[in-house]
């Protein structure tokens, strides 16, 4: 019994202290929320017509954007219909607000070129013979027998043309690309669009260099930002990336947007495959307008060179599929080398395409550093100010045991410590004022544990019990009513967590966090550290518990 007592405790112990050096280590720290460090806040409530779906997808786009700048631990909400983003440490109002502002709307772009997007060593232009590179402001260079120009020019032209193939797009970002008779560029993921009477049995990429003699390489230049279009426009050319930036792409003026399809898109298997399936609106405004796209991409004319067509949620390629025919009636089909997420996310962009969310902002809210500070240390004072009165009250009325309740809140307090840094550094939990108070209050539930097991534990002393036994017993009927009194503030905190939002949510989930360091406190520390000590001959006194009478530690009721 003593054996399992001692694992239990030392086991605990090493647990705890581990996990804080292995942070301490890693440099985890809890992060701190926008009340805390200060920031903005913005809330946005969306006009028009609009669905949840779209809402939802407006959400991941502004989450996607705001991490993709790295700003420190953000919160993005909804709080019914309006989308509320904290940004933390953002003290710029106009930045806050270019962040969180995303479109909604879907646009259908012809892809003008594509290319992998990985870095060029080298800024040289090497052409096969007889072909020719235009460079801007008009200038150009020809080489021939594959000799090597490199053009001291950093900002390229639109397009690159060899014999015998389309335009090819220069991208942003320094690129090789291997011009080949055979090379095809892969889309991740890619697909063919095809009609619902006639699915696509294979998927086929339009090259890069259809009759341009093996084995030449065009690498590009960067391309200056002062030639790259605003992807919000509709009408510019645009430079940008898939999902996953593995190929960028030139992308032509829009044709039309997500708008000619009916809110119907769905994830289904395609020719064997996963792919989406999506009607087209009738009219002018959906079919019509959608076959004046795919008939320029069928044909591969020079406003849609490469034959495929890029679906762009908010500047970025969600998908760029080959057409393979030139009109539809009814529908579309998009297939490929979709995994089944890829195409359910796919189906939710054409979804939220053919109902666009438009968002407006509503509020404004700006916290300054200098208040964040303020209050985090108004928090901290009130927090050990109430841990130390309460200290003093189990001093003065439980005596010793007072040590065993410090030391098991320091324990809860180290383990809250792991979890919260842990699940700032993986998770993106930021510690918030809200957050703090329910921490506070969970000391109440903590402490309320203690004073049940001593109460239990002093009735057994006072019955003439030897304190072995009267802790054995004290702790056997403590625990059912720490238990009860644990799950009943668990349920109230789940309760709160899962039906409000903001601040009420951050509360909800700290008090929930210590309520279950509390349980784990009073099995693994309270429960082998109280019946240890009760082993022990010294402590045989009732006095030392706040107990006026002395309990004969070799007889008394057993």
């Amino acid at each position: 019994m003593t054996r399992r007592l001692v694992i239990s405790l030392v086991g605990l112990l090493v647990v705890v202290l581990g996990s804080f050096a292995g942070n301490l280590v890693a440099d985890n720290t809890p992060a701190l929320g926008l009340d805390l460090q200060g920031g903005i806040s913005v809330t946005q409530q969306p006009v028009g017509e609009y669905d949840s779906v779209s809402l939802d997808l407006a959400v991941e786009r502004i989450r996607d954007r705001v991490d993709s700048l790295g700003v420190a631990e953000p919160e993005i909400i909804r709080q019914g219909d309006a989308i509320v983003v904290n940004l933390p440490g953002v003290d710029n109002q106009d930045e806050a607000l270019r962040l969180v502002q995303v479109t909604g709307a879907v646009l259908l772009r012809p892809v003008l070129l594509a290319a992998p997007n990985t870095p060029a060593d080298t800024s040289s232009t090497t052409v096969a013979d007889g072909s020719s590179t235009t460079l801007a402001d008009g200038a150009s260079t020809t080489t021939v027998d594959g000799s090597s120009t490199t053009s001291p020019v950093t900002t390229l032209a639109t397009s690159t043309t060899a014999p015998g193939g389309p335009s090819r797009h220069i991208p942003q970002t320094a690129t090789s690309v291997p011009v080949d008779a055979s090379t095809t560029i892969p889309v991740a993921p890619t697909g063919a669009v095809t009609s619902d009477s006639t699915l696509a049995t294979s998927i086929t990429e339009a090259p890069l260099g259809a009759g341009a003699p093996t084995g030449s390489d065009v690498t590009t230049s960067s391309l200056a930002p002062a030639t790259m279009g605003d992807p919000a426009d509709p009408t510019a050319t645009i430079i940008v990336q898939n999902t996953d930036g593995s190929e960028i792409y030139q992308l032509g003026p829009s044709f039309a947007t997500g708008e000619v399809f009916n809110n119907d898109a769905k994830a289904d298997i395609i020719s064997g495959g996963w792919g989406v399936r999506v009607t087209l609106k009738g009219g002018s405004t959906g079919a019509d307008m959608w076959n004046v796209g795919a008939a320029q991409c069928f044909a591969k004319s020079t406003v849609c060179p490469t034959g495929r067509m890029a679906i762009v949620l908010d500047g970025v390629v969600q998908s760029a599929p080959t057409v393979n025919q030139p009109s539809f009636s009814g529908g579309v089909d998009i297939s490929g080398s979709f995994k089944e997420s890829e195409a359910k996310d796919l189906a939710r962009v054409l979804k939220s395409g053919a109902l666009p969310v438009r968002l407006e902002v509503q509020a404004v809210q700006i916290v300054s550093p200098t208040l964040g500070d303020d209050s985090l240390h108004a928090a901290i004072v009130s927090g050990l100010i109430g841990v130390l009165l309460v200290l003093l009250f189990m001093l003065v009325y439980y005596r010793l045991l007072a040590i065993i309740v410090v030391i098991g809140i320091t324990l809860s307090g180290l383990v809250q410590w792991n979890v919260i840094s842990l699940l700032s550094s993986t998770n993106g939990l930021a510690l918030s004022l809200a957050g703090i108070a329910g921490i506070i209050v969970s000391i109440g539930v903590t402490v309320d544990s203690y004073v049940v097991f001593f109460e239990k534990l002093k009735d057994e002393l006072k019955s003439g019990r030897t304190l072995k036994n009267s802790a054995e017993r004290g702790f056997k009927s403590a625990w059912r009513t720490i238990l009860a009194a644990d799950i009943v503030s668990l349920i109230g905190a789940f309760t709160l967590w899962y039906l409000t939002v903001g601040s009420v949510r951050g509360f909800a989930f700290f008090l929930g966090l210590s309520t279950l360091c509390d349980i784990i406190i009073a099995w693994f520390f309270t429960r082998p550290a109280m019946l240890l000590l009760a082993r022990a001959k010294r402590f045989q006194r009732g006095r030392i518990f706040g107990i006026d009478n002395t309990v004969n530690a070799t007889g008394g009721a057993a």
